[in-house]
């Protein structure tokens, strides 16, 4: 009777979960204890790698151009200030340059880490794996400061800090290696603009040096005086006078010319205009090509972490214990009500 007094106690009663829990307290601690033992140890760096952070923290800037950013702006109200950080745009970019091939694979190569992650070479999915591991180690993201944070992890907490710094190095060369491509460019296509627009300017220059040999240098005022000169003349000497016909020579020469002279000194003007924006453009461009600033401004270098990141290994018995626990538990309230359903049938 008392035997089966304490299988009644042992059933499940949901009013009463203290009590059951109370009753079935032996093998749920000691299925707990062992679970965290076991987790304790293969938890340990003789089972796994102990994994080191380092990260730094990197400013997108405004500009990387010298010529916007210091030189005069002739067109412009102001030109872009050099010590501004930069927003959304900017910080995004950042992070499309920092998951570019580029810099994974000078990474890869530098610190050899196909045989640093101790990957099989000759592996039929070598580089899949490698670029994983390289990914699952190391990490990119945009903070909610518009700032960029860059987080590696390795069993080398020195190796973490050196591969952590030199990506900001290779990012600032990628983006400088990609914006002088692209000014090289642009200088080859101002220059050839801006000397053939001189070139054009020298022949209309060429063609009112002409014109003004032939006697034509201020249409206007040439053809206001002429006039003047000769209504003078025919009062003063008559219309049939030589200085009368000499007046009227040069304004023959005016009405067959002048035309001509204004359309040139007129095209002249105008594109002597835009040979000075195409030498500020040009000016702009060599320096682009020769000079460039960071693509960064770093808030910190990384360092050498002093304690591991992972695994943590409270946490790891905490969850282990706890499933244990769990399992244990619902284990015992299959079987109890098994055996209470056989009992009663």
């Amino acid at each position: 009777m008392e035997g089966s007094k304490a299988d009644q106690d042992r059933v499940f009663d949901s009013t009463n979960l203290i009590v059951y829990l109370y009753n079935w307290r032996m093998p749920l601690i000691i299925v707990s204890l062992v679970a965290g033992i076991l987790a304790a140890v293969f938890s340990g760096p003789s089972f796994i790698d102990p994994l080191f952070e380092s990260t730094v923290t990197v400013f997108p800037s405004t500009t990387n151009s010298l010529s916007k950013a210091l030189l005069p702006q002739k067109f412009s109200s102001r030109g872009q200030d050099i010590l501004e950080f930069g927003k959304e745009e900017e910080a995004e970019q950042l992070l499309q340059i920092l998951n570019t091939d580029e810099i994974r694979d000078s990474i890869i190569q530098k610190y050899n880490l196909m045989k640093h992650y101790e990957i099989d070479p000759s592996g039929k999915y070598a580089k899949t794996e490698l670029y994983k591991t390289f990914s699952s180690n190391i990490s990119f993201r945009r903070t909610e400061f518009m700032s960029v944070e860059i987080n590696v992890l390795d069993t080398d907490p020195d190796t973490a800090a050196f591969i952590a710094n030199d990506i900001v190095a290779l990012l600032d060369m990628v983006k400088d290696r990609i914006q002088r491509e692209r000014a090289m460019q642009g200088l080859k296509i101002i220059q050839g603009e801006y000397f053939a627009l001189k070139d054009e300017v020298q022949v209309l220059e060429d063609s009112l040096t002409e014109l003004r040999y032939k006697g034509v240098h201020d249409y206007e005022t040439q053809s206001s005086v002429f006039n003047e000169q000769l209504a003078t003349a025919i009062i003063e000497k008559g219309a049939n006078s030589a200085a009368v016909a000499s007046i009227e020579q040069k304004l023959d020469t005016l009405a067959k010319y002048g035309g001509t002279y204004v359309s040139l000194r007129d095209d002249l003007s105008y594109m002597k205009e835009e040979v000075v924006k195409l030498k500020t453009a040009y000016d702009q461009a060599k320096v682009d090509v020769s000079q460039s600033l960071p693509a960064t401004f770093k808030v910190n270098n990384a360092y050498p972490a002093e304690k591991k990141k992972y695994p943590i290994r409270w946490l790891v018995v905490a969850l282990s214990m706890l499933g244990a626990f769990t399992a244990t538990l619902i284990s015992i309230l299959i079987w109890d009500t098994l055996r209470s359903s056989r009992k009663k049938a």
